[in-house]
């Protein structure tokens, strides 16, 4: 079985031809990962100074990078925007010290 690991567009939400397929992976935990720098990149490029972490949310709902997994294992699932919405403050943090 193969995770195969597809990223939208949240400025073309629902056009599925800004939609990409970013990689088949052997595990659901490798597409995870996969998933996981995916939003974690595109909230670090999306981050301005002065930003919170609100802010940076609204950035990235409005136009950042969404991937999801598509399998035919059920129990493997990413929410692209609950992920997003819990790195926020981390990647913030991150930016400010670095």
């Amino acid at each position: 079985m193969t995770y195969q690991v597809f990223v939208d567009d949240n400025f073309h939400f629902m056009d599925e031809s800004e939609r990409y397929m970013h990689g088949e992976y052997d595990t659901c935990e490798e597409a995870i990962v996969a998933c996981k720098k995916i939003v974690d990149d595109c909230l670090k490029s999306s981050y301005q100074p002065k930003m919170n972490a609100e802010q940076l949310y609204e950035s990235y709902i409005g136009f950042g990078d969404d991937p999801f997994i598509k399998c035919d294992d059920k129990s493997c699932a990413f929410h692209a925007r609950d992920y997003a919405k819990s790195r926020c403050q981390a990647i913030i943090d991150e930016k400010i010290t670095s």
